[in-house]
């Protein structure tokens, strides 16, 4: 599915992979999608804005076009038939200083889990704790994602979009990843939840693989795919994503 087909004796474009960021309002879905794409951290932006952005990557010394819809629910995924048709992975975020961004969690992926039923292979799923910087305001703890994630067989990690670009970065190629072994996998379950933090694991949980290599993220386009019809704030286009 992602290797380059020749044709002719000349190398196709890379090949595509679609990664939906879904979560309620204030988990930092669009300040992670930022920092991949620009290394950039921001602090305001327009929380009905949603677009779909893309960016030429090298994962595994394998180029893709990974293309990420930035998404906003006001009322949960209720109107969610709109990536749930395009994604091939899906990353869902809270706050973990937010418990209400964890429990937005579960209708997500209760959505998820029933529209993979069925699917060989599955799209994966991310669960994904968000601003770890700011621990000492935490109130969802560790073991709370790593049991909601281990319940749905997701992927689990924990970042900062504040601070980290790297474990940021790992959580999109992982999504990558996971796509291109799907087809080997032809419907076994995933893999028990993976987790980034520099303390210790919870006992029985596999620790997260080595940082992949620095890898510059090059913005290639930019295309947008909804908005929500509310009034927004002057814009500031900054290498193709709109800062507030």
């Amino acid at each position: 599915m992602f290797g380059r087909a020749r044709t002719g004796g000349v190398l196709s474009a890379p090949p595509e992979c679609n990664l939906a960021v879904l979560g309620t309002m204030g988990s930092g879905k669009s300040a992670l999608t930022v920092k991949f794409l620009t290394r950039r951290f921001i602090t305001e932006y327009d929380p009905y804005l949603e677009d779909t952005y893309s960016s030429e990557e090298t994962v595994d010394q394998q180029p893709v076009i990974v293309k990420v819809m930035d998404t906003t629910d006001q009322d949960g995924p209720v109107d969610c038939e709109r990536y749930l048709a395009w994604a091939s992975a899906f990353l869902v975020v809270y706050s973990i200083a937010e418990r209400h961004t964890f429990e937005g969690c579960q209708p997500y992926l209760d959505i998820l889990a029933l529209h993979s039923s069925g699917e060989t292979p599955q799209p994966p799923v991310i669960l994904l704790g968000n601003k770890v910087d700011i621990e000492r305001y935490r109130q969802v703890s560790r073991c709370e994602g790593v049991a909601l994630a281990s319940r749905y067989g997701c992927l689990f990690f924990e970042v900062s979009a504040c601070l980290d670009f790297l474990s940021v970065q790992q959580v999109f190629h992982e999504a990558v990843r996971e796509v291109r072994r799907g087809d080997d996998r032809e419907g076994a379950p995933l893999l028990r939840p993976l987790y980034i933090n520099e303390d210790k694991p919870p006992s029985g949980l596999s620790t997260s693989p080595p940082l992949p290599p620095l890898a510059t993220a090059k913005l290639v386009s930019v295309k947008s795919s909804r908005a929500q019809n509310k009034r927004r704030a002057p814009t500031l286009t900054l290498k193709g994503f709109k800062i507030f």
